[in-house]
Order: C-alpha cells, then structure tokens, then sequence
C-alpha cells in the first residue's frame, strides 16, 4: 500500500490538523488507501462545515427575535406604503384616460351634430331666399 508522506502534493497542514483527531485518518496511515484517505479528508472538510453551520445557528438562535421582527415590520409599513402609492397613481391614470376618452368622444359627437345643423341651416336659407314664382304666376 502506497504511503502519503511520498506525496508531496499531499498538504502538510492537513495532516497535523487531522492527526490531533483520530489516528486513522492520518495520511502517513499504511492501512488507507489513497481514495480512502481523500474521502477521509472530505468528510473531515464536512464536519467542519456543518460545526461551523452549528455554530452560526446556536449563534441566531441566541438573539433576539424581536430585533428581527421589528425589522421585518418596518419592511411591511414601507412595502404596503409603497403599495398604495401604486394604486393610487395606477387610479390617477385610468381616471385622466376615461376624462380624456369622454372629452375626446363628446368632441366627436359635437363636431358630427355641426354639418348637420349647417346642412338644416342651409335648406332654412334655400327656401327663403328661393324668389322664383312656382305659383299661380309662374
């Protein structure tokens, strides 16, 4: 079996780090394989993360909650604030777009009732202003 102290790209730092913990998972272990030893080594990387992860929950579990919450409340009063500010320049639009669409329609109505008092207002002055004799003298 092939020994780790030959490897010289094995870290030196790795193995005095390890070697505090368990014997067997030193690299100069003739009874590991080196596939072994560096599932070994990962699994030494793992539990020092998930301490690590330990740690940092015990330390948020150890403060205070209500510094959180008032946070996250003043977060709420500013979103729903923010919110309402929306909807109501949403409300401001549709309203300025049905005032201009009314305006544009009347408009439109006012200018199709034009020709046709024109138009009446001619056939008023076309008779009147008619001075043949169709009568009994024409």
């Amino acid at each position: 079996m092939p020994s780790m102290d030959a490897d010289p790209a094995t870290p030196v730092a790795r193995e005095s780090s390890s070697s505090s913990e368990n014997p067997l998972l030193r690299a100069s272990n003739p009874h590991v394989s080196e596939l072994e030893q560096e599932v070994l080594d990962e699994y030494t990387r793992l539990l020092g993360n998930v301490n690590k992860l330990s740690d940092k929950l015990a330390d948020l579990s150890g403060d205070p909650s209500s510094l959180t919450l008032d946070g996250l409340r003043v977060l709420e009063r500013k979103t729903a604030t923010v919110c309402t500010l929306l909807k109501a320049s949403v409300y401001s639009i549709v309203l300025q777009q049905q005032i201009f669409n009314e305006s544009e329609e009347q408009k439109q109505q006012q200018q199709q009732e034009q020709p046709q008092d024109g138009m009446e207002f001619q056939d008023q002055i076309g008779n009147e202003g008619d001075v043949s004799f169709t009568g009994r003298f024409g």
